[in-house]
């Protein structure tokens, strides 16, 4: 299958999800810099191999990026950085596209820590999964999240994604293998839009344009 609608450019007001650059560099490095304690807890990490097994590295910046890119060109993945006021402030990758009768993906986000609390991260998801199930064509969206996290979780829940129980030791996060709480959503569900809900939840914001 060709990559659904990709490269793509999504925006509301001062967010902007693009697709992340190999130039980008540099200024994503200094950002994962500054909130490297902040992002250390809910952040993925490698397991130790198992007596025998591969050993299996974290990626440089670049080998991310091309095999983001790789990902996006066969239809598995959207890998955007998030802009707001015209810089970067974070990543948002829709990821585990899945065709066929499941047509689904999970995704997963951070977001700069000096942004946080202005509503960035929730017009990121909105925008994402707007476009997922409105022009990608997918029914449903996962979004996985450590129980402790609560500012992520509360993310989600003002969009409208239902908590649909936990799994226990999912993905290895900060060393450890760590338990998720699963939140879900599907097209019937945001038939009007998860940027028109969220404007709404939001005072003082307009509407979003069809």
């Amino acid at each position: 299958m060709n990559a659904p609608l990709w490269p793509v450019l999504l925006k509301d007001g001062e967010v902007t999800l693009r697709p992340i650059r190999l130039r980008d560099q540099n200024v994503w490095r200094e950002v994962n810099r500054r909130n490297r304690e902040w992002l250390r807890p809910w952040e993925a990490t490698v397991p130790p191999p198992v007596p025998g097994g591969p050993v299996i590295r974290r990626p440089t910046y670049r080998q991310m990026v091309r095999h983001l890119r790789t990902e996006a060109r066969a239809g598995r993945i959207l890998p955007f950085a998030i802009e707001y006021e015209g810089r970067l402030v974070g990543q948002l990758t829709v990821a585990g596209i899945t065709w066929g009768s499941m047509c689904s993906a999970h995704i997963g986000y951070w977001v700069d820590r000096e942004v946080a609390g202005r509503g960035v991260m929730p017009t990121a998801v909105a925008l994402a999964t707007d476009h997922c199930f409105r022009r990608v064509g997918l029914h449903r969206i996962e979004i996985c999240i450590r129980p402790e996290n609560r500012p992520s979780r509360r993310v989600v829940e003002k969009l409208g994604f239902r908590e649909e129980g936990l799994r226990p030791r999912y993905l290895h996060i900060d060393g450890a293998w760590r338990d998720h709480l699963i939140y879900a959503l599907t097209s019937e569900e945001a038939a009007d839009g998860l940027l028109r809900r969220w404007h709404r939840a939001r005072p003082g914001t307009r509407p979003s344009p069809e």
